[in-house]
């Protein structure tokens, strides 16, 4: 009746993706360490490279700012449409901290 459950499935942390992923697609991790002020202009151009699955900002801590997943077949205005509100807050992020860390995943 009361069957025991193993607690190291109740307690996981792992996080499933959002979008599955073929297993003939790698996924490699990148980190950039950058100052508060071009944080935008670094982001900005990570966007427009358009192989990029997602993008972690953290602090020189470690901690997770914004995680931004990046939506496969965003194209031209679309983008900057649609990413709006995730510059604004970087904008912002990037002003009010001086040392950052991202992190994106690319697809190869």
């Amino acid at each position: 009746m009361n069957e025991p459950r193993d607690r190291a499935n109740l307690d996981s942390d792992s996080v499933e993706p959002e979008v599955e992923i073929p297993s003939s697609q790698k996924v490699r991790v990148e980190e950039f360490n950058i100052s508060g002020d071009t944080l935008l202009d670094k982001i900005k151009e990570l966007v427009h490279q358009g192989n990029i699955r997602r993008i972690v900002i953290k602090n020189e801590t470690g901690s997770t700012l914004l995680e931004i997943p990046m939506t496969v077949g965003l194209v031209g205005g679309a983008i900057g449409v649609t990413l709006f509100p995730f510059f604004a807050a970087i904008g912002a992020i990037g002003a009010l901290v001086a040392r950052l860390k991202i992190v994106i995943e690319r697809m190869e």
